[in-house]
């Protein structure tokens, strides 16, 4: 299987991954799916001993994040392996891994190691906490920094003590931050001409999506609670019942706030003593609630949801996930994609890019690979011949 790229927007980057389980994978997914020739660098299997991670191979979750990428097999525990990688280094653009920060220098195939070989190599690192620092050589994980990055206090219902998302928000952050600074790594190469080190941490990704919540801390000292399905500054916005399930409501500003009062028949409440104001529904939050929670159950979501958008009130539906793909609105901007998998053995649907490029879109055109997959062709790519790669074979190198 030749390199085929996703889009003709990376299609003339090469990158090495090293990475494994979420927050990796997540970073070089987004350099595949612009078209980026992509190496999926793994230990033999042989070699792995039962501890593969992120899954099973075939499994839905593995198969979403290494779409559009080939894979070989390599033993960097191996001097010879870390040669083979060195090789591969020297026509990369970019080397992406998610070690704990002390593995890759004891590898022989940290930033140094490499830019030596290599000065124009953009080196991404994602660690659980950074690359330095009191944390250096804790383990990562991703409920870790939800908890200790602040989201947990702040998630679930008042009182109800500290909630996880409903997804791994710090691994897919992590891998989203560090692909955005691969990005400006190579802009800022095509005027320097050197690559550089790209490093962030679930930690720090955490600690960056708190956004608002953070910054009501640091400029005003207020520490936020939970708030449950309330906005914690704009009311009344949260959920609300209906006579067949619930819906979210978003009433931001004066004149939404009187729109909606239109909407549910109410005008008495726009300038009630209690309400008038955002300060003053704020601090009347859960009376309003009560009163705007006995007039949605009159009606189905379906129904409110269509007269709150036409009155330019914001609402929506709160969707289970096979919903969300049975939407309109999802379905004509093509977030659910296929693709023939033979290894898989049936045509897959994968979730597509977020993103749409007027001259380079993206597609997932290329199978995720089984192990080692592609091995022999990408060496042979790299100048090796035949009996080379035999004799790697051989000795578990590859």
């Amino acid at each position: 299987m030749p390199f085929t790229p996703a889009s003709d927007a990376l299609k003339h980057i090469k990158v090495l991954d090293l990475t494994r389980v979420r927050s990796g994978p997540t970073c070089v997914r987004q350099l595949a799916d612009w078209g980026a020739n992509v190496i999926k660098v793994e230990l033999p299997e042989a070699l792995e001993g039962g501890n593969q991670l992120g899954g099973k191979r075939h499994g839905s979750d593995f198969q979403n994040l290494h779409r559009n990428k080939r894979a070989m097999s390599l033993n960097l525990k191996d001097p010879d392996g870390v040669a083979v990688l060195k090789k591969l280094v020297e026509s990369a653009d970019v080397v992406v891994e998610n070690f704990r920060p002390d593995v890759k220098t004891r590898l022989g195939v940290d930033y140094d190691a490499l830019s030596a070989i290599n000065p124009r190599i953009v080196y991404a690192s994602i660690s659980g906490f950074g690359q330095d620092g009191p944390y250096e050589k804790r383990p990562g994980f991703d409920q870790i920094a939800q908890g200790m990055g602040g989201l947990m206090s702040i998630t679930g219902l008042v009182g109800q003590g500290p909630v996880r998302a409903g997804i791994p928000v710090a691994d897919l952050t992590a891998g989203l931050f560090a692909s955005i600074g691969i990005f400006v790594a190579l802009l800022e190469r095509g005027e320097s001409g050197k690559g550089q080190w790209v490093q962030t941490s679930l930690l720090q990704a955490m600690t960056f999506m708190l956004d608002f919540q953070a910054a009501r801390w640091t400029m005003d000292g207020t520490v936020p609670k939970q708030a449950g399905n309330d906005h914690p500054t704009s009311i009344p916005t949260g959920v609300f019942t209906t006579t067949d399930g619930h819906i979210n409501i978003a009433v931001a500003g004066q004149a939404i706030w009187k729109r909606f009062c239109t909407s549910i028949g109410r005008d008495d409440l726009a300038d009630h003593p209690d309400y008038s104001t955002g300060e003053l529904r704020s601090a009347n939050r859960h009376a309003l609630n009560a009163i705007i929670d006995e007039i949605t159950r009159t009606k189905s979501s379906e129904d409110w949801v269509d007269l709150f958008n036409e009155a330019g009130v914001p609402a929506g539906p709160i969707n289970t996930i096979d919903k969300v793909f049975q939407d309109p609105q999802i379905q004509h901007l093509g977030m659910q994609r296929g693709v023939d998998s033979p290894n898989v053995g049936r045509r897959i649907d994968l979730v597509g890019q977020p993103i749409k490029m007027s001259r380079t879109p993206s597609e997932i055109v290329v199978y995720p690979p089984d192990p080692g997959e592609q091995t022999d062709e990408i060496l042979a790519e790299h100048g090796y011949s035949e009996a080379e790669i035999a004799d790697l074979r051989g000795r578990s190198v590859i």
